[in-house]
């Protein structure tokens, strides 16, 4: 496929279908309906299958079922319709079934509004459903970075045999942007060794999230863990921008990180060495490098359009070695680089230790 001007919510389907997915089960939602649109769309013309399901508890127990077949299955929605589907993600994730969900965020809680916003950041990486499990968090920031994190998602979806989300903003949905199609030939998906098939070869297969003994429940829980801590070893994705001599290193993801660029800029050009780190894998989060910055950065700027979750991740990671400070818009609003830049100026001005501000100064 050529170069196209397409919208984010298109480009991740075209992604999703060059990495394999031939199953989409979904309810239409503002602002994710166009990924629905494109599935019924391009599907078909690559031998897959679209529906469009009578509710969101019905389209995640489809995905459920396809999965199960062996077939790459994913579903879209934004904040009430993924929290229909919460139970339905948990019983994938028990039953080890690789599938990819998209969240395309808008504003909340309950029905909220239908403009963009980044608070369902604790839904997504915390769990959202009951039990001891995690699914694999996925964080485009543009029209580009929703195609390839949808191939990428499959992809880690059949390595971990796990739910994969990808969570984007309103913005990175409907915005359009050049895309590059690579020349990289499309997967050609295949009916995995454990899948129940309806064949005679699949027939020994059980797929369940049932352990009624302790025990067995318990060896379960913990594979699933070991396989979470694998994935915080390999798979934690993040960009630095400017930060190899930062003092001050924002932290965003989403449309807030493109942003944050032109804040660096603006604080640099004030005399104020900032720097970004923007988490691409919001699970497992980039806890290792935030540690390395902090060896030589003096605070963290954490900056989202929620009134602060991500955050309290940054905090983690960064131990108490150096101060975080928060910054967020909500409600759909999304924040200006004239007004992080002088929010960070005030906070240096006013509200930071002595020692900070005076690195920050470079005094």
């Amino acid at each position: 496929m050529p170069r196209q001007l397409i919208k984010g919510n298109e480009a991740l389907v075209k992604g999703a279908i060059l990495g394999g997915c031939r199953a989409f089960y979904g309810y239409p939602i503002t602002p994710a309906n166009e990924i629905t649109e494109a599935a019924a769309f391009y599907l078909p013309q690559v031998g897959g299958v679209f529906l469009q399901a009578e509710s969101e508890v019905a389209a995640i127990n489809m995905v459920f079922g396809a999965a199960s077949a062996g077939v790459r299955a994913m579903t879209a929605s934004s904040g009430p319709g993924i929290s229909l589907m919460v139970e339905g993600i948990s019983y994938l994730a028990g039953a080890e079934l690789p599938c990819v969900i998209v969240n395309i965020m808008r504003g909340g809680p309950g029905l909220g509004n239908i403009a963009p916003e980044q608070g369902d950041y604790f839904q997504a990486v915390k769990g959202g459903g009951h039990g001891n499990y995690r699914c694999l968090v996925l964080a485009p920031a543009t029209a580009q970075e929703m195609c390839d994190l949808a191939r990428l998602a499959f992809e880690l979806a059949e390595r971990y045999r796990n739910p994969v989300m990808i969570v984007a903003d309103g913005y990175t949905g409907q915005m359009m942007e050049p895309v590059d199609f690579y020349s990289a030939a499309a997967v050609d998906p295949t009916v995995p060794e454990w899948a129940v098939a309806g064949t005679a070869e699949t027939r020994k297969n059980l797929i369940t999230s049932i352990y009624l003994q302790p025990d067995e429940l318990e060896a379960h829980i913990r594979k699933l863990e070991a396989k979470y801590r694998l994935a915080e070893e390999r798979e934690a994705r993040w960009e630095n921008y400017r930060t190899a001599d930062a003092d001050l290193v924002f932290v965003g993801y989403g449309i807030v990180s493109r942003i944050l660029k032109s804040a660096v800029e603006e604080l640099r050009a004030r005399g104020v060495r900032a720097g970004l780190l923007r988490p691409i894998t919001l699970y497992p989060f980039p806890s290792a490098e935030v540690r390395r910055l902090a060896a030589q950065a003096a605070a963290f700027f954490t900056v989202e359009m929620s009134t602060g979750q991500m955050v309290e991740d940054v905090r983690l990671a960064v131990e108490g070695k150096r101060p975080v400070e928060f910054y967020g818009r909500c409600g759909g609003n999304v924040p200006s680089v004239e007004e992080i830049v002088e929010h960070v100026l005030e906070w240096i001005d006013g509200g930071a230790a002595r020692a900070v501000a005076e690195v920050l100064h470079h005094a």
